[in-house]
């Protein structure tokens, strides 16, 4: 149960349905609150606006009849009663030593009053207040002489709110059936809306899980921006992956038909001896010619199988290389002296050239690899007195090696294919010299597992360089840190 939950709260689904239910109801809670708040203001305002007007209007009469100053007036009592009956009040006339000279309640006459909102009153401040928990509401207006603008004393009326809070009940009860209503009709669109949004990945994932062959046909979902961005990636993986199966189903039909190949030249020279073995006595010379033979074939479907394990090992994500400081000019001093006799025997010089002691971080399996490779290929594919000149130079940030050779040379359409496996510019040839179409694929993982780069020049009969360019210092990727982790 726990984890159904927590399935459905990790849903785009429901998580797009709670936004929506929030951005409704949070704006109808507060549009309530305010409409009632709103209510009690404009209507308490409403109320003392009136009785201020109502009080002005005495407080001339009451001036002019000499009503504060103890003269009796039965019309302005009645006034005042009807202002008192009208708000359901009371009134009080306070003359300006802040004492009650008249009280409709009959209480408090001939005391006296002494309070912040009164005082300002008297001074020429209009104070008004409402006291919620107490349901009334108080208003205290000046008695001033229009001719000489004088503050002879002050209106104080308390009336009830009764109706007011009643009033305010009554539109609360109202808003309430509004909001209820407002409230399920945005669940509704809320879920209506929310499956709307999420229909294109839900389209996604029926597709992926219906069992098409996801690498046949394009994704298309130009239903919103960010979804076509999505199919976009897709069908970007997507080709990847096509490009990927077609690479992985060429090289197994390259590797089949590489170890194939000699298979079937040592099951032809077997059985030719098994003819002859049955014909007559075998002579010396034919069968030691056919041994030497079949050797060959067991000796090149040996070095297929090393440097296809050699490839498989180099690509394996998790390939843990051991880094070591090394001293790039003794490394390749040794691979000549390890080549040197091969070139000789085919009459190719090779020579190296040197500016500046180089130490840097590598694999020195690796890289030697590499660079025998190529220095090996550059005298296999030499011409007959040729040459392999091998550089070596340093900046800041990288060192570079350069292998030259004089050699028959890459056509142009040739160059960009030359780093893929079992690739061969001349079949018969590299056939003929040992070739198995994989020395550039491995140079070429060897030089980018050290996060460096290889580029090829070269013209049909005028030789070839290859140029690589490897960081002096080696800094380990999130993987790579990683699959040492999990290596220990």
């Amino acid at each position: 149960m726990k984890d159904r939950f927590r399935k459905v709260a990790k849903s785009m689904h429901f998580r797009v349905l709670i936004i929506l239910l929030v951005t409704g109801l949070v704006p109808i809670n507060l549009i309530k609150s305010g409409i009632l708040k709103n209510y009690e203001h404009q209507t308490v305002e409403q109320r003392a606006y009136l009785i201020r007007s109502q009080c002005t209007l005495m407080g001339a009469d009451f001036i002019a009849d000499g009503y504060l100053d103890g003269k009796q007036s039965d019309t302005l009592e009645s006034r005042m009663k009807q202002v008192a009956d009208l708000y359901q009040g009371r009134v009080m006339i306070i003359d300006s030593d802040y004492k009650i000279i008249r009280d409709t309640y009959g209480l408090d006459e001939g005391k006296t009053v002494v309070a912040r909102e009164l005082i300002d009153c008297l001074s020429g401040k209009t104070g008004k207040y409402y006291t919620q928990t107490s349901d009334f509401i108080e208003v205290i207006t000046p008695i001033e002489n229009d001719a000489t603008k004088e503050i002879r004393g002050a209106f104080l009326i308390s009336a009830p709110t009764a109706d007011i809070i009643e009033g305010e009940r009554s539109l609360s009860r109202t808003v309430l059936l509004l909001q209820i209503v407002l409230t399920f009709a945005i669940v509704a669109v809320s879920f209506y809306a929310s499956s709307i949004l999420v229909r294109p990945f839900r389209k996604v994932t029926d597709y992926l899980n219906s069992g098409t062959d996801f690498l046949a046909e394009d994704l298309s979902m130009p239903d919103y921006t960010e979804t076509e961005m999505l199919a976009k990636a897709y069908n970007q993986m997507r080709h990847h992956l096509k490009e990927q199966e077609e690479s992985r189903q060429q090289f197994v039909s390259n590797v089949s038909h590489e170890l194939k190949t000699p298979m079937t030249s040592m099951k032809v020279l077997s059985d030719s001896l098994i003819q002859q073995a049955q014909v007559g006595e075998v002579p010396n010379e034919m069968y030691e010619d056919f041994m030497i033979d079949i050797s060959h074939e067991i000796d090149r479907e040996n070095k297929i199988i090393t440097d296809l394990l050699e490839l498989v090992k180099m690509d394996r994500k998790s390939t843990i290389i051991h880094i070591e400081d090394t001293n790039i000019n003794d490394l390749i001093n040794l691979i000549l002296k390890r080549l040197r006799p091969i070139a000789e025997k085919q009459q190719i010089d090779i020579s190296l050239e040197s500016y500046k002691p180089i130490i840097a971080q590598v694999d020195r399996t690796k890289l030697t690899l590499a660079i025998s490779n190529l220095i090996e290929n550059g005298i296999k594919y030499n011409k007959e007195k040729g040459w392999v000149h091998v550089s070596l130079n340093v900046d800041n940030t990288y060192f570079y090696i350069k292998v030259e050779d004089s050699g028959i040379g890459i056509p142009k359409e040739d160059q960009d294919h030359i780093f893929e496996r079992f690739y061969r510019v001349d079949k018969s040839h590299s056939r003929e010299i040992g070739g198995t179409g994989l020395g550039l694929a491995i140079t070429r993982s060897a030089v980018l597992v050290h996060h460096g780069a290889i580029r090829v020049y070269s013209r049909l009969g005028e030789g070839t360089t290859f140029t690589v360019r490897i960081p002096l210092k080696y800094t380990k990727t999130g993987k790579e840190q990683d699959a040492e982790a999990a290596g220990t």
